[in-house]
Order: C-alpha cells, then structure tokens, then sequence
C-alpha cells in the first residue's frame, strides 16, 4: 500500500498538468482579471439539487482562466453600485421569482445596456417568467421538459466557443427542456433531435413547430449585452463532466468577448 500512494500522487499531478495544458494561453490573456457574479436565486417552487455542484464547477472553470467568480442567492446584489463591479453574470439553476424590488430588475437591465455579459444554465430560462424584457434577453422562456432521459443533441454550429470541440451529435442524458417566446433575435448553436425524444406529449408542443428539431443552446447580442443560454445541465453528476465543463466555459468566455477558438 505504501508504495502505490506516491505512484497516485504522481499520477495526480501528471493530470492536474495536462489539464493546465488545455488552458489556451491567447484566451487566458484576454479575460485573466474578468469578474463574474454567479447567482443561485430560487423563488417560490422547484429548487433544483444541482446548484451546489454546478456552483463548484463554475468556481474551478473560471479560476483556470484566473477570471474571480463571485456567488451570491441575494436579489441586494443587484444594484447599480454593486453591479459595475463585473463584467458578466451567471444565473446557474434560478428559477422563478428572483427579485424583491422594481429597482433590483432595472440594475439588471443597466448592467445589460451597459454591455455586460449574461450566461444562463437549464432552469435559468425559468427566471422571472412574468417579465418579458427578462425571457428576451435570455432568449426564450421555459415551458416543460419531457421525462429524463438520453437523447441525441444536433451541433447546429460548430464554430462557437462552446460547441466546435463537440462531434456532430452528442448523446446524452439529461431534461430535454422546451421553450417559447423565443426571440427571433437568437443564434442557435445545439437542437435536440427530437426523433431520439420519447414523449407523449410532443404534439401538444413542440409539435412541428420546429421539424425534427428543437434549439437547447444559443447565444445573442441583445439590449447592448451578449447573452448566452444553455438548457443542459439537470443531473448534479454532469458538472463533473469535462465535456460539459468546457461547453460551460465556451459560454462564458463568448459573454466576455471570445468569438472563437482555434481547433
């Protein structure tokens, strides 16, 4: 026993240093010292298990790229003063009401109009479902989800930072989330092939609306900010997922700026 424990050790930084080794190096340059607000806000209703788990991983993505992540479920933090400290922010799993005051919601606004950067993940387009000013900006508003299961997830484009390491099609389990109000305005990146849903109630929506396919991941540039949105992430065990991981991190760093990423 004594003699696999310094083997592990050794096999522990060999992987911590492969990892750093993915860290591109031109990006790194260009959002070290971006801040980040992360918010976890639930109102009355369904509170999702996963947020500490997906409070960790955006935690640990954003610190590979030296990008200070701050995490808050206080609505106060939403003030004009207190939002001019970061550059974007991160709604991981709300849902529901969010916000106590008027003001609370014009200081989000403000921070949008000023160009600030918006990454909303799974329920996150569940937020706020009375205003409509918030649906759009996120770029469409929750409506119901066929039961968990696997599916085959479509890469519509292959050129964002949060979607060209993926294959063609990604098989995976999770919520399959479906919206509407969508804002015509959106740049859709993944679709879910609904062929592979199992769902008795398609007909009833999303129907034919979007043929054989459905939008699960887009981004924007809306009211002077960039917005991005990604319906995955259900299961607490999928924040560990590193293809996940960096499909969360390409996310982020559109919002910050990056157009792209090299193959």
């Amino acid at each position: 026993m004594k003699k696999i424990i310094p083997v592990l050790i050794v096999l522990i930084f060999a992987f911590q240093a492969l990892n750093a080794g993915d860290v591109n190096k031109d990006v790194l340059k260009k959002v070290k010292g971006k801040k980040v607000l992360i918010y976890t806000k639930n109102g009355e209703g369904y509170v999702h298990e996963n947020i500490a788990s997906s409070v960790k991983a955006l935690k640990e993505i954003c610190a590979e790229y030296e990008i200070t992540a701050y995490v808050t479920d206080d609505p106060a933090a939403f003030s004009g003063s207190n939002l001019k400290k970061y550059d974007a922010l991160i709604f991981t799993n709300t849902n529901n009401k969010v916000f106590d005051t008027e003001e609370q919601k014009q200081a989000l606004q403000n921070f949008i109009r000023g160009g600030g950067g918006f990454v909303g993940i799974h329920s996150a387009n569940a937020t706020e479902r009375d205003w409509p000013w918030m649906w759009s900006m996120v770029g469409g508003k929750f409506v119901r989800h066929a039961a968990h299961q696997q599916f085959d997830v479509v890469v519509t484009d292959a050129d964002n930072p949060s979607t060209y390491f993926l294959p063609e099609r990604w098989a995976l389990n999770d919520e399959c989330y479906y919206s509407n109000q969508l804002n015509p305005d959106i740049h859709v990146l993944l679709s879910v092939d609904l062929t592979t849903i199992e769902d008795k109630n398609m007909d009833e929506y999303p129907g034919e609306t979007f043929g054989k396919l459905f939008p699960l991941c887009w981004c924007h540039q809306f009211d002077g900010g960039r917005e991005w949105y990604t319906a995955l992430g259900h299961d607490s065990e999928t924040y560990d997922d590193p293809v996940f991981r960096k499909h969360l991190l390409g996310g982020i760093l559109w919002v910050l700026g990056i157009e792209k990423i090299n193959k």
